[in-house]
């Protein structure tokens, strides 16, 4: 990237996420020095329920946006004065919890004459890789999955990706990976894209032919099976592009960097291919606003700005 006057002096961005159960904000300066990140869950609230109710995780952001904003202000010992521009995640997720986070930011920005920036939430998980990894710089290759996204992705620049695949539709340290050979999924005319669906039937029917015959289900098994199918079409499609683009550098992120199985293959895959392998910590795998902050930095310096027109967008493609 060219660098330009906006390089030259610290940039400091304030940055939100609240694309589903999570609200965050963080401070951000340069893309890569993390100078707050606050996280306020609702994981046990939502587990009432036995997964994530829409309108519950709104009300939720409406009630703690301000507070945690706040607070990452606080810890980052800077107040809004201070802040350069306002990183906003506006797509993919809920719509009514990106709506949540998109009004705040706007109204920020509007306030106090702030330039606003609309992140994509895929291209968050892969920034998060800069925050820890000070020497990663593109072009480098991604795996990101997160939540029902999966998506292979060619890190061309900052802010440039090429799509190689991603899901069609929407994963134990114990028990035999090995015990039950469910299938490994290819795509016609997308070699690189992902299906999970065939699998999950697969386990759904073995399920049901056990009871039906009266078979004992070893729980730790099929979990475990079920996890090596997943691995197994990751790390292959990984490989395939690494060698296909003849990368030597390659990164995962979002919640399989949080899979030690998964982790470990792919660590395992760089490691004899003699690929440099990238990985956030746990914090900054799941929903976290540091990643949106180093998102919105690249775009910021590059010269991206959103309007106050900016809107939710919750089926948000990647590259849009």
């Amino acid at each position: 990237m060219t660098e330009n006057t906006e390089t030259k002096k610290e940039i400091k961005i304030l940055a939100i996420e609240s694309s589903c159960d999570e609200t965050a904000a963080a401070v951000v300066v340069n893309g890569r020095d993390l100078r707050s990140n606050v996280i306020s869950s609702q994981i046990a609230l939502h587990t009432l329920y036995g997964g994530v109710v829409p309108e519950i995780a709104s009300r939720k952001h409406i009630e703690k946006i301000n507070q945690v904003i706040e607070q990452a202000l606080s810890d980052a010992h800077m107040t809004l004065d201070d802040i350069d521009a306002i990183g906003v995640t506006y797509g993919p997720g809920l719509v009514g919890a990106l709506l949540v986070g998109v009004a705040e930011a706007k109204a920020i920005a509007y306030a106090r004459n702030i330039p606003l920036v609309g992140v994509h939430h895929i291209e968050g998980h892969i920034s998060a890789n800069y925050i820890e990894n000070k020497d990663l710089e593109p072009p480098f290759l991604a795996l990101v999955v997160s939540g029902g996204h999966t998506h292979l992705v060619r890190v061309v620049d900052y802010g440039k990706y090429e799509i190689l695949g991603r899901t069609r539709e929407k994963v134990s340290h114990e028990g035999d990976p090995h015990s039950i050979e469910f299938p490994r999924a290819k795509i016609v005319g997308g070699v690189y894209d992902f299906s999970f669906s065939g699998l999950k039937s697969a386990v759904l029917n073995y399920l049901n032919g056990c009871r039906m015959k009266g078979l004992e289900i070893n729980q730790a098994d099929v979990a475990a099976s079920f996890q090596q199918a997943v691995t197994d079409v990751l790390v292959g499609h990984a490989e395939n592009a690494i060698d296909e683009f003849k990368m030597d550098k390659f990164a995962i992120a979002g919640g399989v960097a949080s899979n030690g199985v998964i982790r470990h293959a792919m660590e395992e895959m760089c490691a004899r291919k003699g690929v440099k392998f990238y990985r956030p910590s746990p914090i900054l795998c799941t929903d976290n606003a540091a990643m949106i902050g180093a998102a919105a930095y690249y775009d910021f310096i590059a010269g991206k700005r959103s309007g106050l027109d900016l809107n939710a967008v919750p089926n948000l493609k990647l590259g849009e």
